[in-house]
């Protein structure tokens, strides 16, 4: 990929599918270096002469200037998972988290400098009408986003039930954007689809979340008796979701080891390791990616290339390999901080990088799987 890549995962259904890790309150630490406790004396020297000098008074509102040199902080950053919530911002992220789930139904991401959507969910508004993966937004409900961050779009798009958005999207093989009008739906989340081609196992999952499990482990349960010889693991558009979803999903096709890497800034690492499982499956496969499979699908697919348990194919994935947390600020707003990094078994980095599938293909939909069930078939002989 010719261009530098930044990427978040958020839900435009009030963030379901985006794992948090929780902080409270923020610390500036500045005993180990000189350097940050003098940058932090100019600051507030200059914010003296300010409240002092300024000519035109009625202009000094704290709160105001206080806001923008934190959001000026975060900017200089350059880094779109970092973000600067006012306290009604703050308040809404975090009631989105604790499961209120209404909105459009898609999954959005930072490419280029643009508001992509990775993903809408299936059924849902947003795929009903007519978004789709890797569409951009250019305005929400008449507002240009070209200088609006990520979680401001998502929170001009989520809503209550009932109501409607007008949303402009340029549409990837279209010339002219289109203004697409969605009415705002509780979202119910389906993760898993099985099926199966004659003696191959089809299995897509389209996020992960506490349900993935269960529904994977039914699904698998059911291979011995449909005598599958192969499984394809589909995770196109897989936005990723909860993070102990990811490692129940790989302890279901590995025996052993680590799924992935956590390192902070500290260089300290944390291992998430595969879990015991009663549902397990040893059956050949093949996982399929995309440019939208980010996040926990690329832990995923990462994990599973690296121990050679699985054949990679498609398009190189999104490149979303940060972890982040939320901490709530002593005025009650909020930051969201980019805390560490994924890395893959072998210790790959995915953010910026995304997982290189074994066999690039340019097949979409359907296409892809038939190449797949081919691929196992002719691996049997």
């Amino acid at each position: 990929m010719s261009k530098r890549l930044k990427t978040v995962v958020v839900s435009l259904l009030l963030v379901a599918g985006l794992a948090f890790t929780y902080g409270i309150g923020c610390t500036i630490n500045t005993g180990t270096d000189t350097g940050t406790t003098q940058d932090l004396e100019v600051v507030e020297e200059v914010w003296g002469i300010i409240f002092r000098d300024y000519v035109e008074t009625d202009k000094l509102d704290s709160t105001t200037l206080s806001q923008a040199a934190i959001k000026g902080i975060v900017e200089a950053l350059d880094d779109p998972y970092t973000s600067y919530l006012d306290a009604e911002t703050y308040k809404e992220w975090s009631e989105g988290i604790e499961g209120k789930y209404e909105g459009i139904g898609a999954y959005v991401g930072v490419r280029d400098d643009q508001i992509v959507v990775i993903a809408p969910i299936k059924d849902s508004p947003a795929e009903r009408a007519g978004i789709r993966p890797g569409d951009i937004i250019l305005g929400v409900n008449g507002q240009s986003t070209s200088e609006m961050s990520l979680d401001e779009v998502v929170l001009q798009i989520r809503g209550p039930k009932g109501e409607s958005v007008s949303i402009l999207i340029q549409h990837q093989d279209e010339t002219e954007p289109v203004e697409i009008e969605v009415v705002r739906a509780e979202i119910k989340l389906s993760t898993v689809y099985f099926e199966m081609r004659e003696d191959i196992a089809y299995i897509y999952i389209g996020h992960f979340s506490e349900r993935t499990d269960i529904d994977l482990s039914s699904a698998l349960a059911d291979l011995n008796g449909h005598e599958a010889t192969g499984l394809v693991l589909d995770l196109r558009s897989n936005p990723g979701g909860a993070v102990e979803a990811v490692v129940d999903v790989a302890s279901h096709f590995l025996k052993e080891g680590v799924v992935f890497y956590v390192v902070d800034n500290q260089g300290n690492e944390t291992e998430y390791p595969v879990e015991r499982t009663d549902v397990t499956t040893d059956l050949p496969m093949v996982v399929l990616t995309d440019n939208y499979s980010a996040s926990g699908s690329e832990v995923l697919a990462g994990a599973l290339q690296d121990y050679g348990r699985a054949t990679i194919a498609g398009t190189r994935t999104f490149g979303k390999g940060s972890v982040n947390s939320l901490y709530e600020l002593d005025d009650g707003s909020g930051l969201l901080l980019t805390t560490a990094r994924w890395f893959t078994p072998d210790g790959r980095l995915i953010e910026g990088e995304g997982i290189v599938p074994d066999y690039e293909l340019e097949l979409e939909e359907d296409e892809a799987v038939l190449w797949a069930i081919d691929y196992l078939r002719s691996s049997k002989k």
